[in-house]
């Protein structure tokens, strides 16, 4: 069986993974979901990549699990030490030299935001949380989402170009949330096959997929282990 390192996005912590890392145990893995640097205006992306290390510790090669800011991150892990496999979930695939920030206006991310608001009536790009990322989450289990928030990334990370010359060479799958009102998923697929070359695997579901979909995400990620 494997260790699943999980990393969590912006505003999260590890909690975000709780269901999902309780659906990967009862399938026999080993999974870690740390808490990333919050709250440290000097903390970079470097840092959070030796949080994760840290975390993972002499682990065998982990599959390792980034969801959406945390796809800055989790390819920094694999350049770090040997990780079976790279998996993004709904994430916010990064170029060679692109900081967090630049990000939004390299990709085309505001007119894809309209583009798709403009059929759904505008729940895409929504202020109200509820809405735009957790209107398929249970209302107790948002509540505590948002009572959670942390305060991650930090604003040096989000400026730090991301420092890989390239992606790095490892195993890489893309599980795109066919109902994601954050990061829409016509410029989702477009993005990932540009800079990933690879077809995403899609589920029926919001942007916080591992809080609305657990069990169906803990078993599209064990998918590729049973093979």
């Amino acid at each position: 069986m494997s260790t699943f390192a999980l990393i969590h996005g912006a505003g999260d912590g590890g909690w975000y993974w709780h269901l999902v890392a309780a659906g990967l145990r009862a399938r026999g893995h080993a999974v870690v979901a740390p808490d990333l640097p919050a709250g440290d205006g000097a903390a970079t992306l470097d840092d959070y990549a030796d949080a994760v290390c840290r975390a993972v510790g002499d682990c065998r090669e982990p599959v390792v699990v980034g969801q959406s800011f945390g796809a800055f991150t989790a390819p920094l892990v694999a350049v770090r030490r040997p990780v079976a496999a790279l998996v993004l979930v709904a994430g916010m695939v990064p170029a060679p030299g692109e900081s967090p920030d630049r990000w939004w206006g390299a990709t085309g991310y505001a007119e894809a935001v309209r583009a798709q608001a403009r059929g759904d009536g505008g729940l895409t790009g929504a202020a109200d949380p509820y809405v735009a990322f957790y209107h398929d989450v249970p209302r107790a289990l948002a509540e505590e989402a948002l009572r959670r928030e942390r305060a991650h990334p930090s604003a040096a990370a989000t400026a730090q170009p991301w420092p890989l010359e390239a992606w790095p060479d490892v195993p890489t799958r893309f599980v795109l949330c066919t109902g994601d009102r954050f990061l829409p998923p016509a410029f989702l697929r477009g993005l990932v096959r540009d800079r990933l070359g690879v077809a995403p695997e899609e589920i029926t579901a919001g942007h916080c997929v591992a809080l609305s979909r657990p069990t169906e995400l803990a078993a599209l990620l064990d998918r590729r282990e049973e093979e």
